[in-house]
């Protein structure tokens, strides 16, 4: 059985969607680190020849069909985001006219919510939220030709055309059990972050989910999958968090260091639960001597966690802090005061960990042009090492969703995928959608324009070629 995890090329529009984050289009490109670990699930299945191919830079219509004529896979894998689905379904229609027995299963947050819109063949099949293993018994499924009907958390059309809805698959609960991420199946591809500024990078994951209850937020495409199918089965709950224990972290920043990674960007909803967990991660990542970062609440930093931090290598954490009006923190049920967002600043900055604030412009209707421009006031003020601006996006599925509906605040009526980096589908009574454009990009000019940006930056690159990675991706940023 020969399965290939393919990112399809840009047929729509003009820039490819990044799929590990999942709402916006690609700045700089990183692995999917999700993707990976599913591809790893197979690779280690008998009989499995497993491959990856990444179409979605510099591919056409033409290449694409040319490569799908010479290929022979029994099975395509799509990680399909909401950003990416006209694109995928047209690009895949192309598998169905030149592949007709091959199969194309979509994984992802895009399949598991819009299933209908996914399954316009007969041998198309969603894996709906948690995709290992729902995967791995669907490979097996196909490979013998065993009905699907028994496979838990997919989705198909039977026979006669109708949709079937499996019935929801019970999550992962030790994911030590999962092995690391097939991330030879890049070849010889690199990756680089920006805010490590250091050859060598990649990503991983510690744990999935987060308790908090944001009435926007989607963390990561992953946890968006997760979430809608673990919530329309289960009352809107969101499901349980699971952690990796840190020994399996452990194997696999070593694995890393002797294959020559010097850099790893954690993606973890929330990286810091407590003390004693977040000092044996960092012992890990002493031990090895790679750079790295990750995204964290304001109200878990301590002078303690603080101090772990700067003696293992973190060169940036990334804090989710939206807004400094405690009103707007409030509506947003985000759990914190604006007290704790500077006291976790200045307590970061005292022990010379690296800030980087992640602000959400209109995440509500208290929003306008005044609290906006005051946050980014606030931001300079406090000279943090980065800061990323975004627009507020209703995702299905999300209390924020349910509010703009309700209140009739989606400015094209119905939800439409949108890129949070760039444009906006909501109108509040005091912030239309075009009014937040506009202070996006002030915002952005503003500040990475600023001399404190430069002038922090510019000294760390540790190669030319890392300065026009990032220099590359903020041209992307600024314009498209």
């Amino acid at each position: 059985m020969k399965v290939t995890f393919v990112t399809p090329p840009v047929l729509v529009g003009k820039r490819p969607a990044e799929r590990s984050a999942g709402c916006t289009h690609v700045v700089y490109p990183m692995p999917n680190i999700y993707e990976l670990i599913v591809a790893a699930v197979v690779e280690g299945k008998d009989g499995c020849d497993v491959s990856y191919r990444d179409f979605s830079h510099h591919c056409d219509d033409r290449e694409w069909r040319q490569w799908l004529r010479s290929d022979d896979s029994d099975i395509y894998m799509v990680w399909m985001v909401n950003l990416s689905l006209e694109g995928d379904l047209l690009a895949t229609a192309a598998v169905h006219e030149l592949r007709p027995e091959a199969y194309v299963v979509f994984l992802g947050p895009g399949a598991t919510y819009f299933i209908r819109k996914t399954l316009v063949h007969a041998r198309n099949i969603v894996v709906r939220g948690e995709p290992e293993a729902t995967v791995s018994e669907l490979v097996d499924a196909l490979a013998t030709g065993k009905p699907l009907d028994a496979i838990d958390g997919i989705s198909y059309l039977n026979a006669s055309g109708e949709m079937v809805n499996n019935r929801q698959r019970a999550l992962i609960t030790d994911l030590d059990t999962l092995p690391f991420p097939a991330r030879h199946l890049l070849g010889e591809r690199r990756y680089h972050n920006p805010k490590l500024k250091c050859d060598g990078y990649t990503t991983a994951l510690t744990s999935r989910n987060c308790p908090f209850k944001c009435i926007y937020c989607v963390p990561s495409s992953l946890t968006f999958a997760r979430e809608i199918e673990h919530r329309k089965h289960n009352d809107g709950r969101k499901p349980l968090i699971t952690m990796r224990s840190v020994e399996s972290v452990d194997r696999e920043m070593r694995m890393l260091h002797e294959q020559g990674y010097k850099a790893v960007g954690f993606v973890d909803d929330n990286f810091i639960w407590n003390e004693e967990r977040t000092r044996g991660l960092c012992e890990v990542m002493r031990r090895y001597g790679m750079v790295w970062g990750c995204q964290a609440r304001v109200d878990a930093i301590t002078p303690a966690i603080a101090q772990m931090l700067s003696e293992s290598g973190c060169r940036y954490i990334d804090l989710g802090v939206e807004s400094f009006d405690d009103e707007i923190l409030a509506y947003i049920k985000k759990g914190i005061t604006s007290k704790q967002i500077y006291d976790a600043i200045d307590t970061l900055k005292r022990h010379g960990v690296p800030v980087k604030l992640n602000i959400l412009i209109g995440c509500c209707p208290l929003e306008t042009r005044e609290t906006v421009r005051h946050t980014l006031r606030e931001a300079k003020r406090l000279k943090v090492d980065q800061v990323m601006f975004n627009i507020v996006s209703p995702f299905p599925g999300t209390e924020f969703y349910k509010l703009c509906k309700e209140n009739g605040w989606l400015a094209t009526g119905k939800y439409e995928p949108t890129d949070v980096q760039r444009n906006s589908i909501v109108n509040f009574p005091h912030l239309t959608a075009r009014e937040m454009e506009r202070e996006l990009q002030r915002n952005n000019l503003s500040y990475f324009l600023s001399w404190h940006f430069i002038s922090t930056h510019i000294g760390r690159f540790t190669s030319v070629g890392e300065f026009m990675h990032a220099a590359r991706a903020l041209k992307r940023k600024l314009l498209g």
